[in-house]
């Protein structure tokens, strides 16, 4: 399998249209457009019955204390846990594309419906519904795409990857708020194949993206 993005190249950094945050002329950061990024794949094995998608960060802090604090910064040793920005299932076996924008176009205060869409698919939450889970006004089950937002002052890029995989099962076997792990534990044992793309992203000013 292969997979392929008009959005952006693999291992390029990713355009703050895909973000959910970009830099900010004044302060550190601001909202982005949010829109999920253009993805298309092809080579799928016989026998497929079904995709999903997984976009998780491998580069998030493990630890928040010192996390977007001024006059800190986030060490580039600190360990480095995955963060889930994008968890979709049962695409269709006939599907081979997803058009930027389809399924996120905004920043979603409180987080953007789920689990089902009209085409049969399911979208679970990404981490940002536990990253937000203590914000008053922010706080709410985050289906679906949302993009980067690293902190400000971590002194590496972060790294975001995009995969699809196409099982042997029709539905996996996942219900409700379902997680990004959750899925990766489902689908072990169906995969017939799977492709990714990676993109990068920065809103250190010193650490180029």
């Amino acid at each position: 399998m292969q997979l392929t993005s008009q959005s952006f190249s693999d291992g390029s950094p990713i355009p703050g249209e895909f973000a959910f945050c970009i830099p900010a002329a004044e302060g550190h950061v601001a909202l982005g457009s949010n829109r999920n990024p253009q993805l298309a794949w092809t080579g799928a094995p016989a026998g497929t019955q079904s995709f999903a998608l997984i976009c998780h960060d491998p580069d998030v802090p493990s630890r928040g204390d010192d996390v977007n604090q001024e006059g800190r910064s986030v060490p580039a040793d600190l360990p480095r846990v995955d963060f889930f920005h994008w968890v979709l299932v049962d695409l269709p076996a006939d599907a081979n594309n997803i058009a930027a924008g389809s399924h996120s176009e905004t920043v979603t205060a409180n987080g953007k419906p789920g689990p089902a869409r009209a085409d049969g698919s399911r979208h679970g939450i990404n981490d940002y519904t536990g990253w937000f889970a203590g914000d008053g006004q922010m706080k709410g089950d985050y289906f679906g795409y949302d993009g980067p937002c690293p902190p400000w002052n971590d002194s590496i890029r972060h790294r975001y990857v995009f995969t699809v995989f196409a099982l042997d099962v029709p539905s996996v076997a996942v219900e409700g708020h379902f997680t990004g792990q959750q899925v990766r534990e489902a689908i072990a044992g169906h995969i017939l194949a799977q492709a990714s793309i990676t993109g990068t992203y920065s809103l250190n000013p010193s650490v180029p993206a």
